[in-house]
């Protein structure tokens, strides 16, 4: 009895320290939302909502073949998308593709890559945390 008693308490304890661990996705999030605060002090949070509305805007600042994120990446993220070449992307949503937006340097590379074709600039840190938000959210 004492030795399941032993394993219960460690098993709760684990489980009590995952749910207080943040994931790497929380860790972008709190990164950007700390970048956000510092370039304005009135940020309070992201908003899916705003990410829904980035990615499927059309902008005129970026490459004209990819006008929005949604040109390669489709209005519905749960759904693949397709380069101009034809090559295959996976579902952007995180419900679709479970590892998405794990690897931060990863998602940095593609946040850059994609922000300057897009709108010809690096995506603001409140941009960043709302698209996310969004993607995270589907």
């Amino acid at each position: 009895m004492k030795t399941l008693s032993s394993m219960l308490l460690l098993l709760l304890g684990a489980a009590m320290a995952s749910a207080v661990q943040a994931g790497p996705r929380e860790d972008l999030l709190d990164r950007y939302a700390k970048d956000a605060r510092a370039n304005d002090p009135g940020f309070t949070s992201f908003s899916a909502t705003r990410g829904q509305e980035l990615h499927l805007a059309r902008h005129t600042t970026g490459k004209p073949d990819t006008p929005s994120c949604s040109q390669c990446h489709g209005d519905k993220p749960r759904n693949a998308g397709r380069t101009p070449t034809g090559k295959s992307i996976e579902p952007m949503a995180v419900s679709a593709t479970p590892t998405r937006y794990t690897d931060a340097a990863k998602v940095e590379k593609w946040f850059r890559r994609n922000c300057n074709e897009v709108l010809g600039r690096a995506c603001t840190p409140a941009e960043k945390g709302d698209w996310l938000a969004y993607m995270i959210s589907q």
